[in-house]
């Protein structure tokens, strides 16, 4: 069986919402090697992190907007 933390940790990377439950198919899991696996967190890791960042970036943009036009 492949490295369990390894496995949580893609599942909690994968969720968009903290009260998901997400189930990966052991048998969907004999597909990839370890190194394929760790790859795959670390990508997911980076694509949480350019998203949050993007998100920042949004709404700082919004907000000065919001600013300009004095609701």
């Amino acid at each position: 069986m492949k490295n369990k933390t390894l496995i949580e940790d893609i599942k909690e990377l994968i969720k968009t919402n903290k009260e998901d439950v997400i189930e990966i198919n052991p048998k969907f899991l004999e597909y990839f090697t370890q190194e394929e696996l760790e790859s795959i967190r670390d990508d997911l890791v980076i694509k949480k992190l350019t998203q949050k960042e993007n998100n920042s970036l949004f709404l700082d943009e919004i907000y000065e907007k919001t600013k300009k036009d004095k609701i």
